[in-house]
């Protein structure tokens, strides 16, 4: 998913630690929400929010709705600003490829979303339908279930899931520290290489 440059999302900023909006920023959306509801219900129908998401991103119509009915937990036909705040949390944590640090932050309105049937269990079907909003990867799907499906059901329970989150953050904090490392030793190898260039011309 990209956010479409010059779009309203374009300028928000989403915190990196805890992977939420400044409350200056959050009466902006707020006041987006609004402008956007123009039946003044204080809520989205279908109609407001595709054409929203058509506006700031590049999703197909389809993900567009799938992502609908998934915030329209209560089959109402339209959301309101909690579900609206959370969505916009979630294309920004793509966008800043935030994703693993955004699902160990909000592991259970996350787990939640994804509980379609509300049987407090998360099948792999769920993770597919729901991928492009994540982003993870098929191998990594066969690993969740191989290695955290403690009760053997093919489906995750809340503390499974919780594991799944506490490992993937592990792993991204490690890959974070790869690439600093990583770029230290560029700019040394750098500072270096500039350093030879200039005793030779001496």
């Amino acid at each position: 998913m990209k956010l479409k440059q010059g779009s309203f999302l374009w300028y928000l900023y989403l915190d990196k630690l805890y992977c939420l909006l400044s409350v200056r920023n959050v009466k902006v959306l707020v006041e987006y929400f609004h402008l956007l509801d123009v039946h003044h219900n204080n809520t989205l129908n279908d109609v407001l929010f595709y054409h929203f998401l058509h506006h700031v991103t590049n999703w197909k119509r389809r993900q567009i709705m799938i992502v609908f009915n998934m915030l329209d937990w209560n089959a109402m036909g339209e959301i309101g600003f909690d579900q609206f705040y959370m969505l916009v949390c979630i294309l920004l944590a793509q966008q800043n490829h935030l994703e693993e640090q955004f699902i160990f932050r909000h592991s259970r309105p996350v787990f939640e979303l994804l509980d379609l049937e509300g049987e407090l269990r998360i099948g792999a079907e769920n993770f597919h339908m729901y991928n492009f909003l994540f982003n993870i990867k098929k191998q990594e799907l066969k690993e969740l279930y191989h290695d955290f499906d403690v009760t053997g059901d093919r489906r995750l329970n809340y503390k499974e899931f919780k594991l799944f989150t506490i490992f993937t953050m592990d792993k991204y904090q490690e890959r974070q520290k790869a690439e600093k490392e990583n770029e230290k030793r560029e700019r040394k190898r750098k500072r270096l290489c500039s350093k030879r260039k200039r005793s030779i011309r001496l």
